[in-house]
């Protein structure tokens, strides 16, 4: 899962992050997601404080999307973000990406709660989001860390973005990260900054929003 148990507090959703990223360690790449019930992700991933914690409303406000945008929400998991994102876009339309098609009928329960018609669900892959047009926000959430083979991604990624779109990263700084018992579930901003590099893109602004994460818009 690409990110779907992303924004987990400290305490007891820092244990529950913890639990779930060990069940998703002790299967296949492929099989991450059926590791666990998607009933029983729901549970974490929609308990409110969680959802508090993204902060959505004001991350989108720092995004400043145009009416027409087109954004891709990577990592989609139950889709706290994806009604909020479509209300901002109203003429534009919204990606929710997922590894797991189990994933969209939550997410198509929000829409539909939300009355919102510029959602459209696509199923990505490891390796590819497989987006089915060019987008002008590609969006990671505490994404980025669950990523294998970042670089690979990233300019499998880029290829999908417009000239003038954007990339955005909010993911844990390593020191506070919940995962530093296990480094490969950890990445920084400088690391994600050399590998956007790599697929041609650059930090553009960096918003101070979380005390625990990091948030930077890269571009061209």
């Amino acid at each position: 899962m690409l990110g779907s148990i992303s924004g987990l507090t400290r305490g007891g959703w820092t244990l529950a992050l913890a639990a779930a990223t060990a069940s998703l360690l002790t299967v296949s790449p492929a099989a991450q997601l059926a590791s666990r019930p998607i009933e029983e992700w729901r549970k974490v991933l929609d308990a409110p404080e969680r959802v508090a914690s993204l902060k959505v409303a004001d991350v989108i406000a720092r995004l400043k999307l145009e009416p027409t945008d087109v954004v891709a929400d990577l990592g989609a998991g139950t889709g706290p973000f994806i009604a909020p994102f479509a209300k901002a876009v109203p003429s534009g339309t919204v990606y929710a990406v997922e590894v797991d098609g189990g994933f969209f009928p939550l997410i198509d329960e929000k829409v539909r709660a939300a009355g919102v018609s510029n959602v459209r669900t696509v199923l990505g892959v490891y390796t590819d989001p497989k987006l089915p047009a060019p987008v002008d926000v590609a969006f990671m959430h505490d994404v980025l860390h669950h990523i294998s083979d970042r670089p690979a991604y990233l300019k499998t990624l880029a290829k999908y973005v417009a000239p003038a779109g954007r990339i955005v990263v909010i993911d844990y700084n390593p020191a506070q990260s919940p995962h530093k018992d296990q480094p490969q579930l950890m990445v920084s901003k400088e690391q994600a900054r050399e590998m956007l590099a790599a697929a041609g893109f650059k930090p553009v602004e960096e918003i101070a929003l979380f005390d625990e994460k990091w948030f930077v818009v890269f571009g061209r």
